[in-house]
């Protein structure tokens, strides 16, 4: 099961949209574990159990063009979201077709949980795609 997790995990590479500039993304995948008296640490996630914690490093390099971007990051089922590292995220609750902030999205009468996301986007402005690199993380929970 956790080859068939991770394979899963490796198939959602996030893909990005826009014209006019060319970008390079690599994705890597972590897992959070307990250190000692350090605190936490990130190892790769080679191994993982329900309720593991893991940390999606998406790298992007700008190789051609100019103006912003957006990097669209589908999430396998076999995770729900947590939090981006940066709280500039939109999110997805049905598969791609609508975005906000989670806080203001809606499952019928119901808010939506982390557990309802599906996507997560970023919109990389023309002044930070102007620098030609940098991360974006996020992490999510092993269901």
């Amino acid at each position: 099961m956790v080859h068939l997790l991770l394979a899963t995990m490796a198939v959602a590479l996030p893909n990005f949209a826009q014209a006019r500039v060319s970008v390079a993304l690599d994705s890597a995948v972590f897992v959070e574990r307990g250190g000692r008296a350090n605190g936490r640490m990130l190892e790769p996630a080679r191994r993982l159990s329900r309720g593991d914690r893991v940390v999606y490093i998406v790298t992007w390099t700008r190789q051609a063009g100019d103006g912003g971007f957006v990097v669209t990051n589908p999430l396998p089922r076999t995770v729900y979201y947590q939090a981006s590292a940066d709280d500039s995220e939109q999110v997805s609750i049905d598969g791609g077709r609508t975005w906000g902030r989670l806080d203001d999205l809606r499952i019928g009468t119901r808010l939506a949980t982390p557990e309802d996301v599906t996507h997560v986007r970023w919109r990389i402005p023309a002044p930070v795609a102007a620098r030609g690199s940098g991360q974006i993380a996020y992490s999510a929970i092993v269901r």
